[in-house]
């Protein structure tokens, strides 16, 4: 299984810890895949910050979360208020998005999908977007704190261990909390 993409989440970290993380993994591509692209409490991480300070290390910013946001703006990607990742995935903008991470894939650009949350096992970054990426032999390797962890051992612990065989099926993935 060849992969070139990667993700990670900004958390709390300052933006040089964060740059050096995807320096140290070749990142070339910064897919931000929030639907909101702007922090409240790291404004270092909003868009036009974001965008000027990768750009002064030669890494490519690109906004991607009105197609791989965890928070669509299509109310029927939602099951009794919380995003039903399940519904997501079957939504043309959502695998048209895949099919240019597929393809990039194909043509080793180096790859980082971007989302606030630090812990990959609570982000749609490996409940959505690397379980669809499976599905193309594609395993998202995430950064968390300098590792790298694999997008199956990421799963375990996002589902407890629990041996899912198909994870839209009847234990489906969900947001954690309810939005609407």
């Amino acid at each position: 299984m060849i992969s070139t993409i990667y993700s990670i989440g900004h958390g709390n970290k300052n933006i040089d810890s964060f740059i050096n993380e995807l320096i140290k993994y070749d990142i070339e591509y910064l897919f931000d895949v929030r639907s909101s692209p702007m922090s409240k409490f790291n404004h270092q991480f909003n868009r036009p910050l974001l965008q000027e300070d990768l750009k002064a290390h030669s890494i490519t910013y690109i906004f991607t979360g009105e197609q791989l946001g965890g928070l669509p703006k299509d109310p029927t990607c939602y099951t009794n208020g919380k995003v039903d990742y399940s519904k997501i995935a079957t939504k043309s903008f959502f695998q048209e998005a895949i099919k240019v991470l597929v393809e990039a894939n194909e043509e080793n650009m180096k790859i980082a999908l971007m989302c606030s949350e630090s812990n990959p096992s609570e982000c749609h970054r490996s409940k959505l977007i690397g379980q669809e990426l499976l599905k193309h032999n594609i395993s998202i390797k995430h950064i968390v704190t300098n590792k790298i962890k694999e997008q199956k051992v990421v799963i375990n612990e996002s589902t407890k261990g629990k041996n899912l065989e198909n994870l839209f099926g009847k234990d489906d993935l969900t947001s954690r909390k309810t939005y609407i």
